[in-house]
């Protein structure tokens, strides 16, 4: 008999947790599910902290053993919204389970427990997925749409931009993102590792890398206070790549760029046009074809319900926003978990960007290019 809900746990309720917990509320509301979908349980570390979560994000439960809540019989789906260090073992213990994952990006701080995520979710045939939301900007995947329509020709550049300017100050103190312990990388995993997805959606593989990483505040004060920390991530990451393709690009992530708030762009260059985007201009979608000697850039404003996922929402011109990303991104989650079917980014994909992102740190500390 086809199953009528599912049951969502999940793992971490910062940043990520609040946006995710959103997109879960929101998306029965506005898309049509084969499914109901119900936010049964969130897992936190403190009791008192996760039980206001869980109250303020519309929760029906609150725990603080993820162990125990991965294996409940009666939990289908467990988002994994934690630090970068606990992805491997929340998500392998999940798939054992027979969950289906969701889990933020990037997938894991190294290759190799990305590929014991990845080898996880396919030995145990179970739904997964990694949260990179930018695809699922309405734009972005109209740009998809052009790309695949071949209305650039063939391919030549990728630039991937994507600034901050949230750590410029050196008195800022030493969080978990700045520990590579936790994070795993600094820049280049947080806010690089888009770039790259976004390059590998649009563009395609990337098979080599010249890197340089760059860290300006080695020491900062400890959150707790009693001193000072170090800093053992990058607060800048910059690379050329080569795609398999025979297209060539940039990349570039920092946290350095005072005035950037969340500058993610990026530039597609073919034979035929070029397109552009921007997140802070999300709803927008640059597109330049060549038409003769009065062709130039227009802009494409991708609210019209024939653009993708727009139909669920507003008419024509009335802007989606940052939390939109999470709602597509759950309402495919959805489809997939309820069809047995599979979504991109899957668990392969985010081996595939933790690869190209070891091989930028490998580049960086050899000073040479390096094979993917």
């Amino acid at each position: 008999m086809p199953q009528s809900k599912l049951r969502v746990a999940m793992i971490g309720y910062q940043f990520m947790g609040r946006a995710h917990a959103n997109a879960w509320r929101q998306v029965g509301r506005f898309f049509e599910l084969p499914v109901e979908v119900e936010l049964a349980v969130v897992c936190g570390r403190t009791q008192a902290g996760v039980a206001a979560a869980a109250a303020k994000l519309g929760f029906s439960e609150a725990a603080t053993d993820w162990r125990a809540v991965v294996a409940r019989k009666d939990i289908d789906i467990v988002d994994v919204c934690t630090p970068g260090d606990s992805h491997a073992e929340i998500a392998i213990a999940a798939a054992e389970a027979g969950k289906a994952v969701l889990c933020e990006k990037p997938l894991a701080n190294t290759v190799t427990d990305a590929a014991r995520m990845r080898d996880a979710v396919a030995r145990a045939r179970v739904p997964n997925a990694v949260c990179h939301n930018y695809r699922r900007a309405p734009a972005v995947a109209l740009a998809k749409r052009l790309l695949e329509a071949g209305r650039l020709g063939r391919i030549h550049h990728w630039r991937g931009t994507y600034l901050q300017d949230w750590i410029v100050d050196p008195a800022f103190p030493r969080v978990w993102r700045l520990q590579k312990a936790h994070a795993g990388s600094g820049a280049l995993g947080d806010i690089a590792s888009h770039s790259i997805d976004l390059a590998r959606y649009l563009v395609g593989e990337i098979t080599e890398v010249s890197g340089l990483l760059e860290t300006f505040v080695p020491e900062r004060p400890l959150p707790e206070g009693g001193g000072m920390g170090k800093v053992d991530v990058d607060d800048a990451a910059l690379a050329l790549v080569r795609f398999a393709n025979g297209a060539i690009g940039t990349i570039e992530g920092t946290r350095f760029a005072p005035g950037r708030k969340n500058y993610n762009r990026f530039e597609v260059n073919g034979s035929r046009g070029s397109l552009a985007f921007d997140l802070e201009r999300m709803n927008e979608l640059e597109l330049y074809e060549e038409t003769g000697p009065e062709s130039g850039f227009r802009t494409i404003l991708a609210t019209d319900a024939s653009h993708p996922y727009v139909a669920a929402w507003w008419p024509p011109g009335h802007v989606l926003g940052y939390e939109h990303t999470f709602v597509h991104t759950v309402h495919d989650f959805v489809q997939a978990v309820a069809t047995s079917g599979g979504m991109k980014p899957d668990f392969g994909d985010g081996l595939a960007n933790q690869r190209v992102l070891e091989a930028i740190e490998r580049s960086a500390a050899s000073r040479r290019w390096e094979t993917v």
